[in-house]
């Protein structure tokens, strides 16, 4: 593992090939875990301008070692977590319809290499950066349908469990032997439930979109520096905010 590496966002079709890296690399986690077809999944989200991806790569940007997306509701496109769970509770449809007025989104395609598993790094960092990213695009709000593991991470950055859907906000996806977690981050500009640490990075990181950090895994004695590149050039935020027509 490298001690310097780059967390670098971007609007989707802005670069091809690095999305293709991204999808070929989620894919091979998923695979390692007996997932060879997530029913929300396709590679449609490379040229969809409401996608912003953000990856966790080396300073050459040869190697991703994780990453994420943020797809932002566009009153065209479903949401991954609508077409992941609508069939087994229609309200999530509702619910995003109507936080979409403020401009809603969701965070979604976690997933990190065998290289860093472990370290926070291409889990927990992706998903701060989900949020620091949020305001320059205008989401006020973020839904989340996440594993066992990346909840606590969704709580630090201020999520909570969405218990107004599923079974308590649980659902059995992406196989009926496994147990996903809705979650929801109502306030993403004031952040008023993230933890203090989390909530004060994630602060310092929109007014210093491109800055260079030490950073400390939260699980392991692992320091690395990552060079942040935050800054999205084309972002408007008031693109996602859809009226209300009812």
């Amino acid at each position: 593992m490298e001690t310097d590496i780059r967390i670098r966002a971007f609007r989707a079709p802005d670069d091809p090939a690095t999305c293709l890296k991204f999808i070929e690399g989620h894919k091979k986690v998923l695979e390692n875990h007996g997932i060879h077809k997530v029913t929300s999944s396709s590679d449609a989200w490379m040229h969809n301008r409401a996608v912003f991806v953000i990856v966790v790569e080396s300073l050459d940007a040869e190697k991703l070692y994780g990453g994420a997306r943020v797809h932002a509701a566009d009153g065209v496109t479903p949401l991954p977590i609508e077409m992941a769970t609508w069939t087994m509770d229609p309200k999530i449809k509702e619910y995003v319809q109507h936080y979409s007025h403020k401009g809603t989104g969701e965070l979604c395609g976690l997933w990190n290499s065998v290289e860093v598993a472990g370290l926070g790094i291409g889990s927990l960092f992706p998903s701060r950066v989900a949020v620091v990213i949020s305001n320059q695009i205008g989401l006020n709000s973020m839904f989340s349908l996440c594993s066992p593991v990346t909840v606590r991470f969704n709580q630090w950055i201020g999520s909570e469990v969405f218990s107004q859907v599923g079974n308590n906000g649980t659902f059995y996806y992406p196989k009926l032997d496994l147990i996903a977690t809705a979650v929801f981050l109502e306030d993403a500009e004031n952040l008023p439930n993230a933890h203090p640490k989390e909530r004060e990075k994630m602060f310092f990181l929109r007014k210093n979109p491109n800055a260079v950090l030490k950073e400390k895994s939260p699980f392991k004695n692992v320091e690395v520096n990552v060079h942040y590149q935050l800054q999205i050039a084309s972002a408007d935020n008031n693109e996602f905010k859809i009226p209300d027509i009812s």
